[in-house]
């Protein structure tokens, strides 16, 4: 096996082409050092999140490409380079004049140094989340071939401020160039309610129409604030007619948000929409253990347990997780099973919580905007009958309650009609159809269950 530049050469080669020159230019071409030691290749990076984003996603193509190129098979060490790091650092810095100047108005969106910035690569992926992940990753790779905006939407604690904050972190370390602005919606209205006090409403616009790319968390906190929302209507238009990334998150899909303008909903919804999920079983597993790790571990039988027993999201099993060990530690006792069940108890007993036919009747009617007496009554008109086969397929799915339940429970229907209208919404899902609430705009039939499940608290 040859250590020189040739074979350097020969093993870059190697892998642009494994991985494709795009991704090769983003993330190793000038980023990255590489050395030859006796028995192993070290790829010096410029800090933890190159660090931890390359080991993750590129270390079985590096094995390959170094395979292929040198004939046979070498480990891959992922450091941390002093000089690349000192010289990503200079980089970051201000330069001089901008730091001796004051400005007549402070309006800076990036965040105090002390933050730190989950990475994409700490992200656990599961069912729940897999397709937002990949959406993540890609505006970090080609910001400029995402469609625009990137709305990334879903219940509290699914993830959501994590994905953005990845992007973040993934565009300021590969475009070290950029001004990347990550904002709450609270602030974007802050920050305008107060220029259009002091008359730097200029100033303003400065700062976000003209950034390289815009991260905004919580749009729904926009909800109802008409001037804010013109506000930021022009701000994504201006972006988006430059070309600027522009990635979003809210509590729920944008046809649902009924306080926003609607042609801040056509924006919205003009871009590239994903949902995330409360975790499922193996995703809650890969979740609890990524946790664990960080703090010990926790053995197999403990991680299946909580996974099992706990519903919630991912902030709880977090939660969970510090209770565990915690637990352990002041009492001095190994964590198994049982000292798990005794640290969350009050947790677990809180967390069972039974679903019946009237709490998805309620959900239902609060969602749609019908009373109870629509969903029971015989009108087969569809401002009646789709709400009821909605109701009937969520009875099916989150209570005990058999066919004959469900059907005395809506209007003394038949075993029949229940199961055909379960059916005729897996249909819609399947085809992923969408229902019309009240005269309003079309909403997909998916996104109305997750309302209503969320509703339900599931």
């Amino acid at each position: 096996m040859y250590q020189t530049e040739d074979g350097i050469a020969a093993l870059t080669q190697s892998l642009r082409q494994r991985i494709g020159a795009a991704r090769y230019d983003l993330w190793f071409a000038g980023k990255t050092k590489l050395t030859w030691h006796d028995d192993h290749l070290t790829i010096g990076v410029p800090n933890l999140f190159v660090q931890e984003w390359l080991q993750k996603t590129f270390a079985n193509d590096v094995r390959e490409a170094i395979a292929s190129a040198m004939g046979q098979p070498r480990a891959v060490r992922f450091v941390i380079d002093p000089e690349l790091f000192q010289a990503a650092r200079k980089r970051e810095a201000p330069p001089a004049a901008a730091t001796a100047q004051p400005q007549a108005m402070t309006v800076k969106s990036t965040p105090p140094r002390t933050r730190r910035w989950r990475s994409l690569a700490e992200f656990v992926v599961g069912c729940c989340n897999r397709v937002a992940h990949a959406a993540a990753v890609s505006l970090v790779e080609q910001p400029h071939d995402v469609p625009c905006p990137l709305v990334v939407h879903g219940p509290v604690g699914t993830g959501k401020t994590h994905l953005l904050e990845g992007i973040h972190a993934g565009l300021s370390s590969s475009r070290s160039d950029w001004r990347v602005c990550f904002v709450t919606a609270e602030e974007f209205t802050n920050r305008f309610v107060q220029a259009m006090h002091h008359g730097k409403l200029g100033a303003f616009r400065k700062q976000f129409r003209e950034c390289d790319a815009l991260l905004l968390d919580d749009v729904h906190f926009l909800a109802g604030k008409k001037a804010t929302q013109e506000e930021f209507l022009h701000t994504l238009d201006a972006l988006a007619a430059n070309g600027r990334p522009i990635a979003l998150t809210a509590d729920c899909h944008p046809r649902l948000a009924d306080a926003l303008l609607p042609e801040v909903t056509d924006r919205l919804s003009g871009g590239a929409v994903w949902g995330l999920t409360t975790p499922e079983y193996e995703t809650r597993r890969l979740i609890l253990a990524a946790k664990a790790n960080r703090l010990g571990g926790l053995s197999e039988p403990v991680l299946a347990y909580l996974a099992e027993h706990l519903r919630g999201n991912v902030r709880e099993l977090e939660g969970a997780v510090h209770s565990v060990i915690h637990l352990g530690r002041v009492m001095g006792r190994p964590v198994d099973v049982t000292l798990a069940r005794e640290a969350l108890a009050d947790v677990l007993r809180h967390s069972i919580r039974l679903v019946g036919l009237a709490d998805v009747e309620q959900a239902v009617c609060a969602v749609m905007g019908i009373g109870a007496d629509c969903l029971r009554s015989a009108k087969r008109g569809w401002l009646c009958s789709h709400p009821r086969m909605l109701a009937v397929y969520l009875a099916r799915k989150h209570t005990a309650a058999t066919y004959s339940e469900v059907g005395k429970h809506f209007g003394g229907r038949s075993h029949s009609t229940v199961v055909a209208g379960e059916k005729k919404v897996r249909q819609w899902l399947a085809d992923n159809s969408s229902l019309t609430l009240g005269g309003k705009r079309p909403v997909p039939v998916r996104e109305l269950l997750e309302r209503i499940e969320r509703e339900l608290g599931k």
